[in-house]
């Protein structure tokens, strides 16, 4: 683990991410006190048998007016029609 001053973490920023991406921990220290750490992302485990909302299939909705035409049929009728 590294541990540096914020002044230090400053100056160095760029250097102290390419450590933190190669899997190293960065601690900051302000007044000689731990203010915060650089760690690398953990990966993220998906639950067994959870699927995402965008994932999940679904019933597409069938609605009808009462004369029994569709939206789709409504909008093609206007655009032959000229309007």
């Amino acid at each position: 683990m590294q541990v540096v001053s914020v002044t230090e973490f400053r100056a160095r920023a760029a250097e102290m991410v390419d450590r933190v991406q190669k899997g190293e921990t960065v601690r900051i220290l302000r007044h000689g006190k731990p203010v915060a750490e650089l760690v690398p992302p953990q990966p993220e485990v998906a639950e067994p048998g959870r699927v995402p909302a965008w994932k999940r299939p679904f019933e597409p909705l069938h609605i009808r007016r009462a004369d029994g035409k569709s939206g789709a049929q409504l909008i093609i009728e206007e655009r032959a029609s000229g309007w």
